[in-house]
């Protein structure tokens, strides 16, 4: 029988507090549907007490139909020296009707003394109460001990008579908060293994990456004997994040075989974490381990020669376990092979000509000594590869096009594209207006193109990236545009590079819409 981690995510509470973030009730309905498919077994819905939309989701979270999740509610012991039943915060646990609630509570001495500022006991009395009235309501109780192993290091005896006092009113799982972050593995195995002989109470950590050491301190903690892990999709949270859940799970399932979700659940690991990153309005992160879209990208040419025979000489994990996908990148730094292989899974050239690689890369090497920079927009490189392999026809001809901006007098700028194309013999003439000159020409390139292609009104512009090549050159350097675009389906890069910004953005523009055409042609 495999050893089992019971996942706790807290994306929606602890989450939701980074910087940047501001979910909806939507938002979290559609995080929670989603972590309900991943089949995390604790999903934290939020603080019910801290706002009407958290009781609002709660209300509207009962409707959902949940294959594996369990909603649980967050708050807090009760106020001090107050009765905890008539603690509106504490009742506000009950009315939202989870079958679990957890609640924290202090365990550092330094807490209770300068911010609680009430006597020791009656930080313990606030843990006993608490946690017995929600038990005796029916309710299961999970503790959070808050700066557990700061209390820990500053006054041991305290901080574990903290722990004694929850679990003998009832908590069924004790979690040992990093809170601060600042803890260190070895210490974190230390203290783990001091609770374990001292409670039988089964334990969990939650781990925030203050130190940059969430990860690592939550694997430490599961080896030391813990049996819950609480973290956030893409490690968000307050300052530097909790831990983050998306190496969580491969690490412990793939490399220490640990049962933490079903097996035939991991292959949508990458797909969560992007989704989840959408919804939050965060931009993925590329670099991000396991689900970045860099994770398993391969540039070197003495790299991605290895690869190809053996991909464990450079992955140390299959990149389908977690649903992400080996990538092969074309730089002035590759060779052939990495050309040829290209060519290949684009079906392009079946015999994978090794001079037409040769002239291709060196096409390749001369655009980047130019500014180009294939590696951030596989748009572009993947209509590269086809117009040189000549298996690419355009969509459309540009007649001309023209930008104004204008000022107004109370300092209000305007933005109004003017184009002409062609597509199938046939001219099209349109106008449009945008937030600056860039916005303008796309809302008017996609308006002239939507009678030919509708499909071109699902796709829109989320990124805008420009920089200067040549700075010493002043007003007259060469820039590179990088431009985002997204459909309903998945996110692209494309590129430009040219002495005027216009010019640049308009060649990354039409990249962007050509690539658009091309997958829409080949689904």
């Amino acid at each position: 029988m495999s050893k089992t981690v019971a996942l706790y995510d807290t994306t929606m509470r602890d989450g939701a507090q980074t910087e940047g973030i501001s979910l909806s009730v939507e938002d979290k309905l559609q995080i929670f549907a989603k972590l309900d498919e991943l089949a995390i077994p604790y999903v934290e819905g939020g603080w019910p007490a801290s706002n009407p939309k958290e009781l609002e989701f709660f209300e509207r979270a009962k409707r959902l139909k949940l294959k594996h999740s369990v909603l649980t509610a967050f708050g807090s012991t009760r106020k001090a020296n107050t009765p905890v039943g008539k603690d509106p915060q504490v009742k506000s646990l009950l009315d939202v009707e989870t079958r679990v609630v957890t609640i924290f509570g202090k365990s550092w001495d330094l807490h209770v003394r300068e911010v609680f500022r009430v006597p020791l006991e009656e930080n313990l009395r606030m843990i006993t109460e608490t946690v017995a009235f929600l038990k005796k309501h029916g309710v299961e109780v999970m503790y959070d001990a808050e700066h557990f192993f700061d209390g820990y290091r500053e006054n041991p005896e305290y901080a574990l008579k903290t722990l004694e006092t929850a679990a003998e009113s009832g908590a069924s799982t004790l979690i040992l908060c990093d809170t601060n972050g600042g803890s260190l593995p070895s210490f974190v195995t230390k203290v783990v293994q001091a609770v374990r002989e001292r409670l039988n109470t089964p334990l969990g950590i939650h781990c925030h990456n203050d130190s940059e050491l969430a990860v690592a301190n939550s694997v430490a903690a599961v080896e030391a004997g813990i049996v819950q892990v609480q973290g956030c999709i893409n490690g968000y949270g307050e300052r530097c994040g909790n831990a983050n859940l998306c190496s969580i799970i491969p690490v412990l399932q793939v490399k220490m075989g640990y049962a933490c979700i079903p097996a035939d659940r991991l292959k949508h690991l990458t797909e969560v974490s992007h989704v989840v990153a959408e919804v939050c309005n965060m931009r993925p992160d590329d670099h991000q381990p396991f689900v970045g879209s860099s994770a398993f990208a391969h540039k070197g040419g003495v790299h991605i020669h290895a690869v190809l025979k053996s991909s464990s000489t450079y992955e140390h994990v299959d990149p389908v376990v977690v649903g992400n996908r080996q990538r092969l990148l074309i730089s002035e730094m590759g060779g052939k092979t990495t050309i040829q292989a290209r060519a290949k899974a684009l079906k392009l050239d079946p015999e994978a000509d090794p001079e037409k690689a040769k002239s291709f890369l060196q096409t390749v090497q001369e655009l980047e000594n130019k500014g180009y920079h294939f590696e951030a927009a596989e748009g572009s490189l993947e209509l590269l590869m086809r117009r040189a392999y000549k298996h690419f026809k355009g969509s459309f001809e540009l007649q001309k096009f023209s930008v104004l901006v204008e000022k107004a007098p109370d300092g209000s700028l305007t933005s109004q594209a003017t184009i002409k194309v062609k597509v199938d013999g046939k001219v099209e003439h349109r106008v449009a207006e945008g937030d600056g000159p860039v916005n303008a020409l796309d809302t008017a390139l996609r308006k002239a193109l939507k009678e030919f292609y509708p499909s071109v009104g699902q796709m829109h512009l989320v990124d805008f990236k420009v920089r200067v090549l040549d700075s010493q050159a002043g007003t007259a350097a060469r820039v590179r545009v990088l431009i985002q675009s997204q459909d309903q389906e998945k996110s692209w890069w494309t590129m430009g590079v040219s002495e005027n910004i216009i010019e640049a953005s308009w060649q990354a523009l039409v990249d962007s819409v050509e690539y658009k055409l091309l997958k829409d042609r080949n689904k």
